[in-house]
């Protein structure tokens, strides 16, 4: 009985132990608070990141045309693996638009308002 007993401590000890690494991993890994996109002879994009990761909560959502890893949209596009404006189009006006549509707060839906010229 002594032994069984000990046994589900040292199981839920080692769970918790398990959980908690995780979320402190995750908490690492999290990326810039800010990042600076190449948009081109239209101007950089500055990209509130960690905002998106706190609205968002699933990086898949962005993540799903690129790896997260920086430079990966820029050597996608040069390897022919990523169309010009692909995730500008169909990830952020698109996601905009439809969170705006649905009367929740969204992000710029024209391109004027996120590239920026120096």
């Amino acid at each position: 009985m002594r032994f069984r007993r000990a046994a589900i401590i040292g199981l839920a000890l080692l769970l918790a132990a398990a959980f908690c690494s995780g979320i402190r991993a995750e908490d690492q890994n999290r990326g810039p608070e800010t990042l600076i996109i190449n948009g081109g002879r239209r101007g950089n994009v500055r990209l509130p990141h960690r905002q998106h990761q706190q609205r968002l909560k699933d990086c898949r959502i962005c993540h799903r045309f690129f790896p997260q890893k920086g430079g990966s949209i820029e050597k996608l596009k040069a390897e022919g693996k990523l169309e010009k404006k692909q995730v500008m189009k169909h990830l952020c006006i698109h996601c905009h638009r439809k969170r705006k549509k649905a009367g929740r707060p969204a992000g710029p839906v024209s391109c004027r308002t996120c590239h920026k010229r120096k």
